[in-house]
């Protein structure tokens, strides 16, 4: 009877080591299904800021610029990085509306959205926010210098945008400036002859010029003045200690002079064959 309790007893030892141990095995899992989750909203219409190569998958699939900055950014935070595709306007939304911790899609100041976000120190991506023109059909190119040749034109801008504001600002009173939820959907529309020009940052237009033979610049370019200039990261109003984390992170990569690189990077992995200007609704599915 005693080598039976016995034998019992160490079967129920070896039993709650095992169940121990699982349950070990199991904290440990959770705990790396734990680190705290960086959402950014971005709008993968706009190389070489963000766009999409579709030789990669999931979130791989999303590079660009502003893409490696959230990458860095989440980091330097000890985060999980997790992108929401959305249109450009959906992207501010959802910032505002706490659903997305940043958003990181090429966005300039405007005294608007510093009524509406908290928003970072400046970011530099080149040439891409200090020089804005318009783009035109390659055949005429080159044909218009000054913001009077645009008199009685529908030019294309992105909905919510710098180019938008400049359009309003500079533009002849005549000239009627159609709006789009995101940039490929207006290059198509300049395609088919629906707008005669849309306004783009000058990265931006050296992008799609490199993936569309039909398009050129029309030699004219908007004066953008110096506040207007340079990138900035979105956030909510609440969000005032994490903005503090993100200006320390964006200092240290001026100090460090990360941006050239990135942007360099960038702009080479625009031009390939599999890199795409892919449109989102603002429910972040692919269209």
């Amino acid at each position: 009877m005693k080598k039976i309790m016995v034998i019992a007893l160490a079967l129920i030892m070896m039993l709650s080591c095992i169940a121990c141990a699982n349950n070990a095995a199991g904290n440990n899992a959770n705990a790396s299904d734990e680190t705290p989750v960086l959402k950014v909203a971005l709008s993968p219409d706009f190389a070489p800021m963000e766009f999409v190569d579709t030789a990669k998958e999931g979130q791989e699939q999303f590079v660009g610029f502003d893409v490696t900055l959230a990458k860095h950014i989440a980091e330097q935070l000890g985060m999980k990085l997790e992108i929401e595709p959305m249109s450009f306007d959906a992207c501010q939304v959802a910032v505002q509306m706490g659903n997305v911790d940043l958003g990181i899609s090429g966005f300039s100041w405007t005294a608007e959205r510093a009524e509406n976000y908290l928003i970072s120190d400046y970011y530099i991506a080149g040439d891409n926010e200090t020089k804005q023109t318009i783009i035109v059909a390659a055949d005429k190119a080159g044909q218009y210098t000054k913001a009077e040749d645009f008199a009685g034109m529908k030019i294309g801008a992105q909905a919510a945008s710098l180019q938008e504001l400049l359009c309003n600002e500079a533009l002849p009173e005549d000239t009627t400036v159609e709006l789009f939820k995101d940039i490929n959907v207006a290059v198509v529309a300049l395609q088919t002859g629906k707008v005669d020009g849309v306004a783009v940052a000058d990265g931006n237009a050296e992008a799609i010029m490199a993936n569309n033979q039909d398009i050129g610049k029309s030699g004219f370019f908007f004066d953008v003045d110096p506040k207007y200039e340079n990138n900035v990261i979105l956030l909510n109003k609440k969000d005032e200690e994490l903005l503090k984390k993100v200006n320390e992170i964006l200092a240290d990569c001026m100090a460090n002079d990360m941006y050239s690189g990135w942007y360099e990077d960038a702009k080479k992995l625009a031009g390939i064959d599999t890199a795409q200007e892919i449109s989102y609704t603002d429910d972040g599915k692919a269209q």
